[in-house]
């Protein structure tokens, strides 16, 4: 069964809801005339309602399947299949152009910062919303570290940097932006846990280590982990960074 990525794109558009409204209040993204997403995967971020009243809000990922997918998920964004190392567009012509789980999938992502930097016009600013550090991970009980550690490798192994989030301050002053502020999303677990949370979770567990781990192993695991969530024992925690900076 292909992997449902719009649904994963929505479930992380509810872990970085309240950052996000932190971010764009901050930039006052409600007078900003042009904004672009870079890596807007399926539109999930796009159609968050503080954008919504933005009739020029630019969106580009270089996968085709999913700029088709957010031309109908985020019916007024203005949206491109491209490559975010080398972006369609003029120098100055944004007023906000920023990213979400982004830059840790792109083989050079200082580039990627100075695409958007060229793009974005004098005194507008650039923000990468969440790119996690898997090297800071936490897996509670110890039984399940080897997850993800296997995870983490895994990702390496797609071409991904996991611990891309704890470069994102060097990176913003590396490309010469102004005005940095970084931090670290928190985190918050409620009980009961969202049974299809676990669900959508195991099912990237498995995105990520096919062909690593036998499936009988897996389901093995899955197994226990869900009795975990269920009885409270369970703790994940991936310290994800965020950073904004200004041209």
């Amino acid at each position: 069964m292909p992997f449902d990525w719009h649904s994963r794109y929505q479930q992380q558009a509810l872990w970085t809801a309240q950052l996000r409204h932190y971010l764009f209040s901050n930039v006052q993204v409600n007078k900003s005339k042009r904004i672009l997403e870079v890596g807007c995967g399926t539109g999930a971020i796009l159609s968050d309602p503080e954008l919504c009243d933005n009739p020029s809000r630019f969106g580009l990922d270089i996968n085709e399947q999913s700029v088709y997918k957010a031309v109908h998920i985020s019916h007024s964004s203005l949206l491109c299949v491209g490559d975010g190392l080398n972006l369609p567009y003029t120098n100055s012509c944004f007023d906000l152009a920023f990213c979400h789980f982004y830059l840790l999938w792109v083989k050079d992502a200082g580039l990627a910062l100075r695409e958007m930097k060229r793009v974005t016009r004098k005194g507008g600013h650039i923000i990468a919303m969440a790119e996690p550090d898997y090297g800071g991970r936490i897996d509670f009980p110890e039984t399940y570290r080897w997850i993800g550690q296997l995870q983490k490798k895994a990702l390496e192994n797609q071409g991904a940097n996991p611990e891309i989030g704890r470069h994102l301050s060097s990176l913003f002053a590396l490309v010469g932006l102004g005005n940095i502020e970084t931090g670290v999303m928190g985190g918050q677990w409620t009980h009961p846990i969202d049974p299809d949370s676990i669900i959508n979770e195991w099912a990237v567990f498995k995105q990520d280590l096919y062909g690593v781990l036998p499936a009988s192993i897996l389901q093995q695991f899955e197994e226990m982990d869900v009795r975990s969530w269920k009885n409270r024992e369970r703790t994940i925690f991936i310290p994800t960074f965020y950073a904004m900076g200004q041209v």
